[in-house]
């Protein structure tokens, strides 16, 4: 985020997630999928593309432009307890000891993070920043809510959702009229977004579980991503880790795993 602006970020790294997953289209023989995809339903797939990435990444890149990443990363992960409640008002799933045991480690957690650990003062960093990192996880919920509808290749429906931003962001960076004297580094920076933090790693999830006899055992992987993102926050960005971090995001993790726990009962 040091050179280019949250809209700029969107802009660079949706259009290379766009090609990279065309790419994944046409070498699984799903070129000719797209646009019938597309017509079927277009304010449904219209919808999709202004939640996410639009929406999502444009406010999630914003966030981090205003709190330290070691901040940020860990408040988004409880977009999974936020699903939780998403989906007992939109979906009429009902809510049990254990998802409410869940929320409420989970956004404890989340003002562990936020304050610091002087959770008695309640003194945020940036209010707004932890704001949007928190509008960002109702944004990715909701997107995940309306995917249950979805009944589309997953790898074209996520590919659409880029093409449908695509015109829009780049209207928005028309009007913002920011500077593009981005370093050789800043363009590789955007470009790995761009590919593994936005496209293929979605990709590389959904081969991931088709290829493992046992489901469980990949997605409880999620529980140690948040802890392996930090170390290379501290090891590469040089980002100081709060013990307050730390410890919200075990209670994050802890109410993600009482979640899962629920599941299997």
């Amino acid at each position: 985020m040091a050179e280019f602006t949250p809209i700029q970020m969107l802009t660079i790294a949706s259009l290379v997630s766009a090609i990279a997953l065309f790419l994944v289209c046409h070498f699984q023989g799903k070129t000719s999928s797209i646009m019938s995809t597309f017509t079927s339903n277009p304010l449904y797939y219209l919808a999709l593309g202004l939640i996410n990435p639009l929406a999502y990444y444009l406010i999630l890149f914003k966030a981090y432009d205003l709190l330290p990443a070691s901040q940020a990363q860990p408040i988004n992960y409880s977009w999974a307890i936020t699903l939780t409640l998403m989906a007992a008002v939109f979906l009429g799933q009902k809510i049990r000891v254990q998802d409410w045991i869940a929320c409420a480690l989970g956004y404890f957690g989340v003002v562990v993070i936020a304050t610091q650990g002087n959770i008695l003062g309640l003194e945020f960093e940036s209010p707004l920043g932890v704001g949007l990192a928190l509008l960002s996880t109702l944004l990715w919920a909701g997107y995940w809510i309306l995917n249950t509808k979805n009944k589309a290749d997953p790898v074209i429906g996520v590919l659409l959702g880029f093409l449908v931003a695509l015109p829009f962001a780049v209207a928005l960076c028309i009007w913002e009229g920011s500077s593009w004297d981005i370093s050789s580094k800043g363009w590789l920076a955007v470009t790995y977004v761009g590919l593994f933090e936005m496209g293929i790693t979605f990709v590389l999830w959904l081969g991931a579980l088709k290829a493992t006899q046992n489901t469980a055992r990949i997605s409880n992987l999620i529980f140690i991503s948040p802890f392996i993102s930090l170390v290379l926050l501290w090891q590469i960005l040089g980002e100081t880790i709060h013990v307050s971090t730390l410890f919200g995001l075990v209670l994050i993790v802890s109410g993600l795993v009482i979640q899962q726990l629920k599941r299997k009962s």
